[in-house]
């Protein structure tokens, strides 16, 4: 039908006429109340928004003397963050005559990858950053 008549007929009921094709051949539309309609899209958009997760970079620094203990302490940290779903950037930092042996560091934080690696893959691998010899880790994803 034309659209003075579909529009004469969405009038008469009290109701709208929304365009739902305009480039199809030719345009499709429908008769419908578009404050409900966009009350229902709004509502959708809600419910999709609410079961979303952002994740968020969290970051665990470390030193390249650091003990045994406080290097399981900060690898618990790291797992909670990891098993919330965010990724985790590890950081060592090196301050002064520490930068002639970055080796010592990289054996830090290889030793703190590896204590993550059942929950977690490495997303970059670690590399200098100025003082601060960085790498990201992620979650596993579930399959």
């Amino acid at each position: 039908m034309s659209s003075k008549e579909a529009y004469n007929i969405a009038v008469q009921h009290d109701l709208d006429l929304l365009c739902v094709a305009p480039n199809a051949n030719p345009p499709v539309c429908k008769i419908i109340n578009y404050g409900k309609y966009r009350f229902e899209q709004q509502k959708k958009a809600r419910e999709s928004k609410k079961k979303q997760h952002v994740v968020e970079l969290k970051e665990v620094q470390l030193t390249p003397q650091i003990g045994d203990h406080d290097l399981e302490t900060k690898s618990k940290a790291a797992r909670k963050f990891l098993l919330d779903g965010n990724k985790v950037k590890v950081g060592v930092r090196f301050r002064g005559r520490q930068m002639t042996h970055i080796e010592v560091g990289e054996e830090v934080i290889n030793k703190f990858i590896a204590s993550l690696e059942d929950i977690s893959s490495v997303e970059k691998k670690p590399s200098m950053d100025g003082k601060w010899l960085t790498g990201i880790i992620s979650p596993k994803s579930k399959k």
